[in-house]
């Protein structure tokens, strides 16, 4: 069970997940804020708002292979269509 981080953390939970991934304890709490009240807007959701270096790190990240000879449209069609 999540330790209770005081009223200024929302959501205790993710809160101590991000801490565990490295985020600040600054960014930590935004996002746990964000969450909670129900405004994070989830990037997954905005692909063509991404540059091709980071939709470019993304298809490194979940292992897809030809992202070097594609260009930024056919990046977010291949991020969309794994998993």
């Amino acid at each position: 069970m999540a330790r209770d981080h005081g009223a200024q953390i929302k959501d205790d939970g993710l809160y101590e997940e991000l801490r565990k991934q490295g985020q600040s304890k600054e960014k930590a709490a935004r996002i746990a804020n964000a969450k909670a009240k129900g405004s994070l807007d989830h990037r997954s959701t905005h692909l063509e708002d991404r540059t091709k270096a980071e939709l470019m790190q993304e298809a490194r990240k979940i292992g897809i292979s030809g992202r070097s000879t594609m260009d930024k449209a056919a990046l977010v069609k291949a991020i969309r269509g794994h998993g």
